[in-house]
């Protein structure tokens, strides 16, 4: 495959995965029109704690959202990614339940749960059977229309819940953040997308950097949940081998494993996140670890997210993988829409009742 020839890209990219790469600024801003005619009873801005249950695509925007609003959330923020909920949710917790499709087995658990302990319920979803249980229940669901698969809907997933908590009071309005994200986005399809050449454009680059090699995706701050949906995007569009890793965490522990094996520098590609608005001390990590990496001659090298302000900066830097993860697809000769083992084993647990 050569990079530099985008018409070639369809004989891989059959489903058309470009084609969301490449709406993401008009998810971003689609989804936050559509959160602003949301409206839930007043209560549900009264809650003590917040619990998001989803699974993969849908369950990464909550992540990212928990990370971006650490240090301005009022009240305490959990992904919940399995059956049931943790036994402290009651009436005083708000559940959003979020899954593209609807029919998310392990969050329609979480829904049945919360259900029975009294706690409100919001659902951010497109249909199927999560409209209809909540519907019976007299609980609010946002609904939207995008046809993909859940993680390229990802602007949706993202902004969708941010709205939800702004409207609900729990975080400051963020229009003007949104309008930059989607400023960002834009930049990053100028940056990055098919018409812009290898020479030029640092996502192509890094995709055939990473090929044939594992990637670990290191991420700090609000970028550590981007160090996740990198991985994810690894996986799902690239069929590739990928692990993440949270600054400053590994540097407690993950630094020691850079010895051995000895040959690891033939099979590993080590990936820095980084944003102009990271701490200071944190940025100063990035450049140690680098260096110990450099003294283990294992392959590495940053990202620099952009826009103005810490949801642009997730914007970009998500953006930034997104398209590398495309291109890494394409190099690989594989279709970044295609997911036969997920479908096989939602298949096999169907079966089983």
């Amino acid at each position: 495959m050569d990079l530099d020839r985008p018409e070639t890209y369809s004989a891989v990219d059959g489903a058309g995965m470009l084609a969301h790469l490449e709406a993401l600024p008009r998810q971003i801003e689609a989804a936050w029109a559509l959160a602003q005619e949301f409206a839930a009873p007043a209560a549900y801005g009264a809650a003590d704690s917040i619990v998001v249950a989803g699974m993969g695509g849908s369950a990464i925007g909550a992540d990212l959202v928990g990370g971006l609003l650490q240090d301005t959330l009022r009240v305490p923020l959990v992904v919940w990614r399995d059956y049931d909920l943790p036994t402290w949710v009651g009436p005083r917790a708000l559940v959003i339940a979020s899954s593209y499709s609807g029919g998310t087995e392990e969050t329609l658990s979480a829904v049945e749960r919360a259900l029975a302990v009294g706690a409100p319920v919001v659902g951010i979803t497109t249909g199927g059977r999560l409209v209809e249980r909540l519907a019976a229940a007299g609980q609010p669901v946002l609904r939207f229309t995008y046809p993909a698969q859940p993680r390229a809907a990802l602007g949706y997933a993202l902004v969708l819940l941010l709205g939800v908590l702004a409207r609900l009071g729990y975080v400051p309005d963020q229009e003007e953040a949104v309008r930059a994200a989607g400023a960002a986005a834009r930049e990053a399809g100028d940056r990055l997308g098919p018409a812009v050449p290898c020479a030029a454009n640092g996502a192509k680059q890094l995709a055939t950097a990473l090929t044939g090699r594992v990637a670990i995706v290191y991420g700090g701050g609000f970028l550590a949940a981007v160090a996740r949906r990198w991985k994810g995007q690894f996986n799902e569009n690239a069929k590739h081998w990928a692990v993440y890793e949270a600054l400053p965490e590994l540097d407690h522990n993950a630094v020691m494993g850079y010895q051995f094996p000895a040959d690891a520098a033939r099979a590993l590609q080590v990936v820095f996140l980084h944003a102009p608005l990271l701490p200071p001390r944190l940025s100063l990590r990035y450049r140690i670890t680098a260096e110990l990496l450099a003294r283990q001659g294992i392959p590495h090298e940053q990202v620099e997210a952009w826009g103005e302000g810490s949801l642009a900066q997730l914007v970009s830097a998500i953006a930034y993988g997104d398209w590398t993860s495309y291109y890494l697809a394409l190099l690989s000769g594989v279709d970044p829409t295609g997911i036969a083992a997920i479908d096989s084993l939602k298949a096999r647990l169907a079966e089983a009742g």
